[in-house]
């Protein structure tokens, strides 16, 4: 075990705190005093701190059903009640992982092991826990949408994992983010007000049969059922049961369900752009070909092919429109000659005379 760590767990200070301890020359091992940050210590070595001797304290993890009206701290200057008032003297150093605020209420842990406060205040680790929320107004399944899409507040953005009604009134949250009086917050942008907020499990352990301030210690046992818990997978990576493939996998799979062929893939080369055409199978440029062959007609000429081969008893086609717009170049020499030009050319026809009313014989 590296220095700093041991000294961590004798509740010297945090690792960060017993690294400067080391570097200021105050520890010693066996009679030496070491200044290298990575020594490890073995169970048999006599450490000494500023002249004392410290040694490892024992693992505990503590369960408090923390009531309404006591704050997770170790002392207040406007002398309110702590949730160390509720602990005996022997459990004085045990710090809490995570907080409850003032007004709320329920399961909290306390212990001397940094690996089990990471393990469940760590986001990535993926410690679940949840409350039972009493607010003043009637909720709604819209409600629940928006706590669970997320919002920006002044922490943050904040959103939860899972959220459903109990009652009209009453819900229950779940979250694996940690941000300062977060559901509170969230509820109070949507218009609500939370009466009463009672946090009801952490991970596997849930809050039953223990009294409001009361306390009682996990055996090793449970404590390690901390660790045995698979992480939850982000919310980006969570998928439907039977899905193995991305949206744009399943495509291919769905057009040969339809008796089709699959598009183009990322790792297969390009498919033939005039392969014979199937119903539904190519898209618009590899359908018109087929459609043409099937009324008698001859593809166009590809891009990559060269000229369409011809039997000497075929004929040339007479026009070949390139696309559906009509286009005059295309027509034949032929129906062009006998076509009058549209533009003038040469001098213009003569117009008769514009005939007026008949006269009659002159009058005598």
């Amino acid at each position: 075990m590296r220095l700093n760590r041991y000294l961590s767990q004798c509740g010297v200070a945090s690792r960060r705190g017993a690294e400067e301890i080391i570097l200021g020359g105050r520890v010693s091992i066996n009679g030496h005093v070491i200044k290298e940050l990575a020594t490890q210590v073995q169970p048999e070595d006599k450490v000494i701190v500023d002249g004392s001797p410290v040694r490892t304290e024992t693992p505990v993890v503590l369960v408090l059903n923390k009531p309404k009206g006591y704050i997770c701290s170790r002392g207040d200057k406007h002398d309110r009640m702590t949730i160390y008032d509720l602990l005996p003297l022997k459990h004085q150093n045990l710090h809490h992982v995570g907080r409850l605020d003032k007004e709320s209420e329920g399961l909290l842990l306390m212990t001397n092991r940094g690996d089990l406060s990471h393990r469940i205040i760590h986001p990535s680790q993926g410690a679940e826990k949840e409350y039972e929320v009493t607010v003043d107004q009637a909720l709604s399944q819209e409600v629940m949408a928006k706590l669970v899409k997320g919002m920006m507040t002044e922490e943050g953005f904040a959103r939860v994992e899972r959220a459903w009604m109990d009652t009209d009134y009453r819900a229950h949250i779940v979250l694996k983010m940690g941000l300062k009086r977060q559901i509170r917050m969230m509820l109070y942008y949507l218009g609500y007000e939370v009466t009463r907020l009672t946090r009801i499990r952490i991970g596997w352990l849930k809050l039953h049969g223990l009294a409001k301030g009361a306390h009682k210690e996990l055996t090793p046992t449970e404590v390690e059922r901390f660790f045995k818990e698979e992480p939850a997978k982000p919310r980006l990576e969570r998928k439907a049961a039977g899905d193995t493939e991305d949206e744009t996998e399943r495509r291919p799979a769905a057009r040969e369900s339809r008796g089709s062929k699959p598009t183009r893939s990322k790792r297969s080369g390009p498919p033939g752009k005039f392969a014979k055409a199937t119903a539904g199978t190519e898209d618009e440029t590899e359908r018109r070909p087929a459609a043409r062959e099937s009324r008698g007609g001859k593809p166009t000429r590809s891009k990559r092919s060269g000229p369409p081969s011809r039997s000497a008893d075929e004929k040339p086609s007479r026009f070949k429109p390139k696309s559906k717009t009509f286009s005059p170049r295309s027509r034949s020499s032929e129906t062009a000659r006998d076509e009058k030009p549209r533009g003038r050319s040469g001098p213009p026809a003569r117009r008769p005379a514009p005939r007026g009313p008949r006269r009659g014989p002159p009058s005598r």
